[in-house]
């Protein structure tokens, strides 16, 4: 293990090409085993590539798979529980920021239960443009099931008592 409960640390998301999608000042580490990183945070600022720059509005906990070509990102709304899950490399570590690549398709998860792909058309436009090999869209597309059925399975962060024992773990860490 790299990291103590508690480290913190800055998040970079690049795209195929190399270029910086998004860089998320800061996360706290809540558990890291052979298998991923959970952290939390919770009004940190988001920088994006196109100048939307924001800080977040609520508590959110993320599961960042060693093995898995995927993250999730649980946010605690007011008004419910989504997820946002973004097919992704998995990450690497770089000094103390946390690194990955983003292939484009999103699940998005609702309060009550159902969810949609997002983002198929932007899938299709970058593989084209930045040469996605025949492997890596084979990679994508079994890595998108795999998450589809942790979901409709409650498995991970999917199970909300593990969820929000996490979102416990973090907010003891903040006080």
């Amino acid at each position: 293990m790299l990291h103590k409960i508690g480290d913190k640390f800055q998040l970079h998301c690049y795209k195929h090409n190399g270029k910086i999608h998004s860089i998320c000042e800061e996360s706290t580490v809540i558990e890291e085993t052979d298998d991923y990183l959970i952290c939390g945070n919770y009004k940190t600022m988001l920088f994006e590539d196109d100048g939307n720059n924001h800080r977040t509005k609520e508590p959110a906990i993320i599961i960042y798979y060693k093995h898995h070509w995927f993250n999730i990102m649980a946010q605690f709304k007011e008004f419910g529980l989504f997820y946002y899950c973004n097919i992704a490399s998995p990450y690497i570590w770089d000094d103390n920021v946390l690194k990955y690549i983003d292939y484009d398709l999103d699940l998005r998860v609702f309060p009550d239960g159902s969810f949609r792909i997002l983002d198929r058309n932007e899938y299709n436009y970058h593989k084209k443009i930045m040469h996605y090999s025949k492997e890596l869209e084979k990679v994508i597309e079994k890595e998108l099931q795999n998450l589809i059925r942790m979901k409709k399975n409650n498995e991970g962060p999917f199970n909300i008592k593990v969820l929000n024992e996490y979102l416990e773990k973090y907010k003891s860490l903040q006080n």
